[in-house]
């Protein structure tokens, strides 16, 4: 039977099921399509859309050296993508699709319109360390609080080990039947345009970056990690939300130089991969409670809370000009990189969300527009935290103050001087509100003055999500 490889979001040729499956069935064709219009209603970052551009050139000379030639197409949407691949296939005498499983709705909703036109699509899952679905409580369901599954998850690791395929091995000879090496020339989309460039590919993190992260940062990530000055963090999360690095091959990495990690939460690298379970548990609830794609709370009294939604407040809160260093330096660096550390997506969401009551919506979809490594259900999952309307979300209660988040992450202020260059002569100690300093120096106008008071506002939000 003639089958075609359709790659999604799974850029990478080690731990990629689908492809193993097409190499053994002697597949030499694979496929890729576009589709900017669903993107765009999707709220993908263009930077993003570089990224993936960038490994679509990258996946296609690796799938070359296996005899498989990559072809790019475009579609406006998924029901076009739907229509062009049942044309494609239908040319072509292809049968039988191999792809690896996207768990979103729409993406959902068309993988079974093409079941219906008479495709024989299969899928496997391989974006999450665990199935989705596998880790449930004594009662058969879904945990609703993340220590506990936490502890369920490294049970089974420890029982059943990780599941994770190797890089395949290359054919001696091959032939390959193609008219022209697909480049990254040659890859264009009608989608706006943001460099990524800054960021290396795949090959050359898992090559080059990730063995210094093994050596020199993992035992001390759980010291490093929340300091946005330092390179604390490992950086793959633009990887991982392209599907260009495998989960289950990194935890895999970990475990094997590592394994008591798994029974022993005081180790140096279980705050790693604490983050990557973490990943996982967002993944499952959204298997489990699909109607969160929609925009629902998961704490249902929280579904209908009545948001001012200050527009001029969420306006300034997006540009970097709230008043409150902190907030606006990691503004500033979302808008200028593409990324923000996860510290400062905690104290930037907490700001939004309770001192200016803004909708999480509004910050999430804000978010997905900016970030190299929108992920629909980290990114909902952690709105849905910082706002308290989520799954094991923090309580109401506890608001960030954004003042001593900074003195405590920042304390010199070098974060907030990289990216608010108009705070650099003011002393570390007055950096993290500098308003009395400035206006001792007749500098008021150089730093927009806090467009709300943190007392103030917290005793409003308090108030606010009250909800009986």
């Amino acid at each position: 039977m003639s089958a075609l490889l359709w790659l999604r979001r799974d850029f990478r040729v080690h731990d990629n099921p689908a492809l193993t499956e097409a190499l053994r069935l002697g597949v030499k064709q694979a496929l890729f399509i576009a589709t900017p219009g669903q993107w765009q209603h999707h709220d993908m970052a263009p930077i993003k859309v570089d990224l993936i551009r960038r490994h679509l050139a990258l996946m296609a000379s690796q799938l070359k050296e296996y005899g498989i030639a990559l072809q790019v197409l475009s579609a406006a949407d998924y029901t076009q993508q739907v229509n062009l691949l049942n044309h494609f296939c239908q040319r072509q005498g292809i049968k039988l699709l191999l792809a690896n499983s996207e768990p979103e709705l729409d993406e959902v909703i068309r993988d079974k319109q093409l079941l219906d036109v008479g495709l024989d699509l299969r899928l496997w899952q391989n974006d999450t360390i665990l199935p989705p679905g596998s880790v449930r409580n004594q009662q058969g369901e879904m945990f609703k609080v993340f220590t506990p599954f936490k502890k369920a998850w490294l049970k089974l690791v420890a029982s059943s080990g990780i599941e994770c395929l190797p890089t395949p091995a290359k054919p001696s000879t091959l032939v390959l039947q193609t008219t022209a090496d697909l480049t990254l020339e040659s890859i264009e989309f009608d989608y706006p345009k943001v460099d990524s460039s800054r960021w290396p590919d795949s090959a050359q993190v898992m090559e080059n970056l990730l063995p210094s992260f093994w050596e020199d940062k993992l035992l001390d990530y759980a010291e490093r990690r929340d300091f946005p000055a330092i390179k604390g963090t490992s950086g793959l999360s633009p990887y991982l939300a392209i599907g260009a690095i495998s989960p289950r091959w990194l935890a895999l990495q970990l475990v094997q130089r590592h394994p008591e990690v798994i029974y022993d939460m005081q180790h140096g690298a279980f705050s790693w991969l604490n983050e990557l379970i973490w990943r996982d548990f967002y993944k499952h609830l959204l298997f489990h409670f699909p109607e969160l794609i929609k925009g629902k709370s998961f704490q249902p009294k929280y579904q209908s809370l009545p948001w001012p939604n200050n527009q001029a407040h969420f306006q300034a809160w997006c540009e970097g000009r709230t008043g409150y260093p902190i907030v606006d330096a990691a503004m500033k660096q979302l808008r200028h990189t593409g990324w923000m550390h996860n510290r400062l997506r905690m104290i930037v969401a907490s700001f939004l969300t309770k001192h200016l009551l803004v909708d999480w919506h509004w910050g999430e979809r804000f978010f997905m527009q900016h970030l190299i490594d929108g992920d629909f259900s980290a990114n909902n999952g952690g709105w849905q935290w910082a706002a308290s309307t989520g799954c094991d979300a923090q309580p109401y209660f506890r608001i960030f103050n954004p003042i001593t988040q900074s003195q405590k992450f920042d304390p010199q202020g070098q974060f907030i001087r990289k990216y608010l260059p108009e705070l650099n002569d003011v002393p570390d100690k007055q950096i993290h509100f500098p308003h009395e300093y400035l206006e001792s120096q007749g500098k008021m106008g150089s730093y927009p003055a806090p467009i709300v008071d943190h007392k103030a506002a917290r005793l409003r939000a308090l108030a606010f999500y009250k909800v009986e």
